[in-house]
Order: structure tokens, then C-alpha cells, then sequence
């Protein structure tokens, strides 16, 4: 018999009612959140948040909005976050969480893409009297590579695209254990379901305003098919829970867990004279203008080390490697609603910025890490430095090829890539990216100071993110026309 998408969609709801009905008969207060799209730059631009807070233009993140604890209420400043992007009143996406509750994901993967991950973070925590944004991840993320799916029951190889999963957050084994049965009396397999650990050794579980705010992202990356992408973004992929027990339980937390490991031994060093090659040529191309080498170095810690300083980090996944053109100290703000008396370990590079002059342009190259197998995607994109904002992310399918033009002759201009960030794009600039102004956040102004930054995403033998002692950092090149200064590189 051949099933419908609506039929399917009523089967998951039916499964949905059930697993519900389970939690309540087993003691559990269930509250319904939402999902939806997480839009950084629509946050920022309508004045709700004062920073884009470096999003990633590749993809578009969906974020749990989460009931608050029974009894308690949303903050209002989180409700004007809420209200701005169309989600269920009294949920917020910054939630805090006693160490004998969970949250439940149970829904739908994305459709078929590059990557996707589910991840946690912690977003503020209260050190002595003072309310920091830390936005630090916990542990590893569930991607596709071993997420419990119906197409990849316990986390086997096969399709896990599209495909049912549970997935619980949770600091205790207890109730961990007692929202699988009730999962599996709804009819939903053990092995589609995913536990991630809230680890309480390192967190202030609770729910009083001196308590740990976390948040659970989903980070879909580069479709096959953009309309089906899109659709998956824009409506409902599955069902938000947070479930809390009627009566005080005996505590049964997890530990800390075992983390995958990065690095596999094999480098891409063995590339680095072909990308000295690669500079020259790039140089010689563009031999008529200023050339200003930009620095290139790690973005942001880990998310651990974040947690134990007290420090900002912006969201890094342990899935991937993070680089950027700046090399002193840049702050990413606050939110309003949140105490502003906070350092930042970032660098403030002097000011670069990109004007609309023709012999104005920035060159970005380097090793293409697809290519070498290290990550499953990667990309690069162009930043506001003042306010964060990402406008566009060149992607390795966007350049792959792309040195080839600068050597003919070297059989591993194929693992490199060269593309041009200008104002203006010749017809003859094939790999070119026009960036916008005047278009508020979705572009960058002329005096706008800016910086590069890349990403890149899981290595597939480590199913993580690559190890930054075995990748060849990408590189950056400001051109300016030859009056403006002297030759440098």
C-alpha cells in the first residue's frame, strides 16, 4: 500500500499523543514546546539581540523552545525574541533545567544534506554576582554519522536522512531510562533513541535565575535539494517536551562523556609548497595593486574552556575546526536582557575594510579540505566585525576547481582554491562574490570593518571535527589600489 506524506505526519502525531500519555501515567508533568528557525540577523536588525553573534550563512540553525519549569515564568526579554519569530508564547529558547528533568526531541532528521548535527550548549552562567553569555558547547554533538535513526538503528551505517528519532536531554540516568520505556510503549524503538548528557559535574543545574541557561540547536548544512531544505526549515520537523517529575526522585547523574577524538595522523602539510606556489601566482595575477597578507589564526576555544574561565565563545561545535583573519581583541555584545559587565577573549584586528574601488578586492585561498578528506564540508564567509554578522558563506562546492586557473600545470592545484571578495566582479571572475551595502545586516558597508572567517566540518574517519595540528590554515589577501600604500605580503 503506498503511504502518504499526511499519513505518515498523523502516524508520527498518534506516536506523539501516546508517548505523552505515557510520561503523565508514569508520574511525569509533560509541557509542549516548539521549533523553529533561529534567524540571528532578523534578531539583530528589529533590535531584539545587539549582535548577530557570527552566523553561519551556509545553513540555517532550528533552536528548542522550551516551556519554563512549572510555576515559573519567561523572561520579558526573551519574550521579545519569542514574539519576533513567531513561536509559541511561554517558551523561550534559553531554558534552565532541574537535575531531575529532561527535554525530548521526537520528530523527523533533516532531508538529505552534507551535515547535520544536534547540539547543546550552555548560554549563561552566574559567576559571584555577575550574569555572563557564554554560549559554549557541552560535549560532542549527535550528526549523522551516528545518530539513532529508524534508516540507522543504533547508530548503523545506512540513511539517516529524513528518518524518526527521540532524542533526550538529561542529567540523570533515572529519568533517562523511565522516558525510554514510556518512548517504547508508544511504540517507538530503543534503538532510534539518543541520550545527551547534560553533565552535572560541570554545570548549575537548576531552575532559580542564578541557574545555568542552556540551548539545543539543530545545524543542517547544504541540501540536495533546496526546496525540500527549505521546507523542512520552515515547518514543524517534530515535537519539543520538557518533562518533569510530580515527586522528588533519587538522583542517579550521569558522568562526564567520553568525547570522540580529533585527528587521525595524516596532514596536509605535504601541500604547503604547492599553496606557496599557489601565493605567487595570486601575487603576480594582481601585480598592479597593493597586496597586505591578513592573519590568519583559531577563532574561539572549546567549549570546556569557556566554561571554566567564565568567557564567551560564540557557539563552536566540536564537530569543527574554527579560523579568522583577526589576530588582537574583537567583543561580541551582550544581550540586552543580560548583564553587560563581561570580558571577551577575542582579538581586534586594525580596522580592514572593503571599499567599492575596481583594485579593491580581497583574495581568500588555500588548501581545499573536502578535497584532502579532512572535513565533509567546508566554507568561508564574510563578516561585519562590529556587530558579527555573516553575509554570505563561500562553500567548498562554490570553489572547487577554482585553482586550477593560477596552476595549469600542478596536479594538486585540484586539493586548492582561490576566490575573489570585491565590490564588483568582472564577467571574467568566475569564483567572485560581490558583496552587498546598503542592505542593513545582509550587507557590509564601505567603511565597515570586516574579517574572514572559515569553517570546517567533520572529518568522516573521526566522525568529528578535524584536529587543527593536521589542517593547512586558509589564507586571505587584501588588494588595494597602488596608491594607497606600500607593497606588502
Amino acid at each position: 500500500m503506498e503511504i502518504n506524506d499526511t499519513e505518515v505526519n498523523d502516524t508520527e502525531v498518534d506516536d506523539t499523543e501516546a508517548f505523552q500519555q505515557a510520561l503523565e501515567q508514569d508520574g511525569f508533568i509533560v509541557q509542549e514546546g516548539d521549533l523553529g528557525f533561529f534567524d540571528f540577523l532578523r534578531l539583530y536588525e528589529e533590535g531584539v539581540m545587539p549582535s548577530a553573534y557570527g552566523n553561519n550563512p551556509t545553513t540555517k540553525y532550528l533552536i528548542y523552545f522550551v516551556p519554563p519549569a512549572p510555576g515559573y515564568e519567561v523572561e520579558e526579554g526573551i519574550n521579545q525574541i519569542t514574539s519576533t519569530l513567531g513561536v509559541s508564547e511561554n517558551t523561550t529558547p534559553f531554558w534552565n533545567l532541574g537535575p531531575d528533568e529532561a527535554v525530548v526531541f521526537v520528530g523527523r532528521t533533516p532531508p538529505e544534506c552534507r551535515y547535520f548535527s544536534y547540539e547543546n550548549f550552555v548560554i549563561h552562567r552566574t559567576i559571584g554576582n555577575e550574569r555572563r553569555w557564554i554560549f559554549a558547547t557541552l560535549a560532542d554533538t549527535i550528526n549523522n554519522l551516528v545518530i539513532k535513526t529508524e534508516g540507522t538503528p543504533d547508530g548503523a551505517s545506512g540513511n539517516p536522512f529524513n528518518q524518526t528519532t527521540v532524542i533526550i536531554v538529561t542529567a540523570d540516568r533515572g529519568i533517562d531510562q523511565r522516558i525510554r520505556a514510556a518512548a517504547e510503549s508508544a511504540g517507538y524503538s530503543d534503538n532510534i533513541i539518543n541520550t545527551q548528557v547534560l553533565p552535572s559535574v560541570i554545570l548549575n543545574l537548576g531552575v532559580e535565575n542564578d541557574s545555568d541557561t542552556f540551548a539545543s540547536f539543530i545545524r543542517p548544512a547544504l541540501f540536495n535539494d533546496t526546496q525540500a531544505g527549505e521546507n523542512y526549515i520552515n515547518n514543524s520537523t517534530g515535537t519539543v517536551f520538557r518533562i518533569t517529575p510530580n515527586e522528588t526522585v533519587e538522583l542517579d547523574p550521569y558522568d562526564y562523556p567520553e568525547l570522540r577524538v580529533r585527528g587521525t595522523g595524516k596532514t596536509e602539510f605535504d601541500l604547503m609548497d604547492d599553496l606557496e606556489e599557489l601565493r605567487i601566482a595570486i601575487l603576480d595575477k594582481y601585480n598592479e595593486s597593493n597586496a597586505t597578507a591578513l592573519p590568519t589564526s583559531q577563532t574561539v576555544p572549546i567549549g570546556t574552556d569557556a566554561i571554566q574561565r567564565g568567557i564567551n565563545v560564540l557557539g563552536p561545535a566540536n564537530d569543527a575546526c574554527y579560523l579568522w583573519t583577526a589576530n588582537q581583541s574583537i567583543s561580541s555584545p551582550t544581550p540586552p536582557f543580560f548583564d553587560t559587565s563581561q570580558y571577551y577573549p577575542f582579538l581586534r584586528d586594525p580596522a580592514i575594510t572593503l571599499g567599492n574601488d575596481s583594485d579593491e578586492f580581497i583574495i581568500v585561498y588555500g588548501v581545499n579540505h573536502v578535497a584532502t578528506g579532512k572535513a565533509t564540508y567546508s566554507n568561508f564567509a564574510i563578516y561585519g566585525a562590529d556587530v558579527w554578522n555573516g553575509v554570505r558563506a563561500i562553500t567548498d562546492a562554490d570553489f572547487s576547481g577554482s585553482a586550477e586557473e593560477y596552476l595549469p600545470d600542478n596536479p594538486n592545484a585540484k586539493y586548492l582554491y582561490v576566490y575573489k571578495l570585491a565590490r564588483n566582479c568582472s564577467e571574467d571572475d568566475q569564483y567572485c562574490y560581490e558583496v552587498p551595502y546598503g542592505q542593513g545586516a545582509h550587507g557590509l558597508e564601505l567603511d565597515q570593518p570586516l574579517f574572514i572567517a572559515w569553517r570546517l566540518y567533520m572529518e568522516n574517519t573521526t566522525k568529528t571535527g578535524p584536529a587543527y595540528s593536521e589542517i593547512v590554515y586558509d589564507r586571505a589577501i587584501k588588494f588595494d589600489p597602488m596608491s594607497s600604500g606600500n607593497m606588502s605580503s
